[in-house]
């Protein structure tokens, strides 16, 4: 086998290539994503249109919502995204496992008293539940004593109001196979028939940290994302992986092998719209990332986030590129250029003409402006951006 390059040139979106994957998905392209959060659900929605096999590293580091209270009993990784994206990855058609994906979407509730709460989840465990019973065994026993497992090690004082049932299940699986979470996503992607592959990044209880223009270091990804708390006074300088307290040297958070081959199977790459550090830029801190992805000759491309991202506070495009590539150029070494990194950067059509010219200047990687914005404000049309990274492969 003797490999080549190839250049060639692309038609955005290509309807070729766009009507092959969406007669044949399960022969689509493998398109990478580095994402957490939800900004991602809806494209990754219209994705499974057209490819079953993309492929989605996530960050485990969320510090805020239902996953907080996760951590904090178990000294966990964060679910939450991981489950959130497990359930837009699923095949939602009555071909799939609706009742599962109804159980595992389930959230209690918000204003709930804690020992009717969890009364709730004791009958979900002992198969008394209308959405337990709706489902057939085994995996009604499967997901019986993954939620076993979580009740069993739950501390009294767990705060129930909220909780997404798929996070208790997650958490209860990962507690049943030896703290590692590899194995119960395995098991939960194949319940609902998850139309692609979705890991951690890293299967490690770490935080993300920020160190500010001003020399405050916030602590926590809850802190940094402006959601739950008051957005950051001052622009993020930069940020890095910690265990609560100190921070972590960069040798000893590894990708894991198993990730690092995704990489080296992937077609197209893609930096996504998200929150620029917490969603996006954390999945590039493990060492290796940086190595993988300049070894790989594919399209490498960036969407930024449309409408105002509190954590690119006084980051113009520019800026939020050398976000993403100060890490990758770090640890992929000095040989390694921003192209090998960043192929392309792809904005909505509004965005000033000055900004994408900024990039280019700044980093030497081109920058198109496509219409790309949906009809909601500051979101992108999920079905144009799926199409456009098929397309690219």
């Amino acid at each position: 086998m003797t490999p080549i390059t190839v250049t060639r040139d692309l038609a955005l979106p290509d309807p070729l290539r766009v009507a092959r994957a969406e007669n044949s998905p399960h022969l689509g392209p493998r398109v990478l994503v580095f994402s957490g959060g939800s900004a991602l659900n809806g494209i990754s929605r219209q994705l499974k249109r057209y490819t079953f096999n993309s492929l989605h590293l996530i960050t485990p580091f969320d510090s805020g919502g239902s996953s907080q209270e996760l951590r904090r009993a178990f000294d966990m990784p964060a679910v939450g995204d991981l489950r959130s994206r497990l359930m837009a990855l699923a095949d939602e058609t009555v071909l799939g496992q609706p009742d599962i994906y109804a159980l595992f979407s389930h959230r209690l509730d918000r204003q709930g008293a804690q020992p009717a709460l969890r009364a709730e989840v004791v009958a979900m465990r002992a198969g008394n539940h209308p959405l337990m019973t709706a489902i057939a065994e085994p995996m009604r026993r499967l997901i019986q004593g993954h939620l076993g497992q979580f009740l069993d090690a739950a501390p009294p004082a767990f705060d129930y109001r909220n909780a997404s049932i798929g996070n208790l299940i997650l958490a209860g699986g990962y507690l049943a196979n030896d703290r590692a979470l590899e194995p119960v996503l395995f098991l939960m992607s194949k319940m609902v028939d998850v139309r692609g592959t979705l890991r951690a990044v890293v299967d490690e209880t770490l935080h993300l940290d920020a160190e500010l223009s001003d020399g405050r270091r916030v602590i926590g990804q809850r802190e940094i994302s402006g959601k739950e708390v008051a957005p950051l006074s001052a622009p993020i300088r930069r940020c890095f992986l910690s265990d609560g307290t100190q921070e972590m040297a960069p040798k000893a958070v590894r990708l894991p092998a198993r990730n690092r081959r995704l990489i080296e199977e992937a077609e197209v790459i893609c930096y996504p719209p998200g929150s620029l550090y917490s969603s996006v830029v954390a999945n590039l801190l493990p060492q290796g990332v940086g190595r993988a992805l300049a070894a790989r000759r594919v399209p490498k491309v960036y969407l930024p986030s449309l409408g105002t991202d509190p954590e690119a506070l006084g980051h113009d495009l520019s800026d939020r590129v050398a976000a993403l590539l100060t890490p990758l150029l770090a640890d992929a070494g000095p040989e390694a250029t921003p192209r090998d990194l960043m192929t392309h950067v792809i904005c909505d059509r509004d965005t000033a003409v000055t900004e994408c010219e900024k990039v280019t200047a700044h980093h030497g990687i081109p920058c198109h402006r496509l219409p790309l914005a949906g009809s909601e404000p500051g979101k992108y049309d999920a079905g144009e951006v799926a199409r456009l990274l098929v397309s690219l492969a």
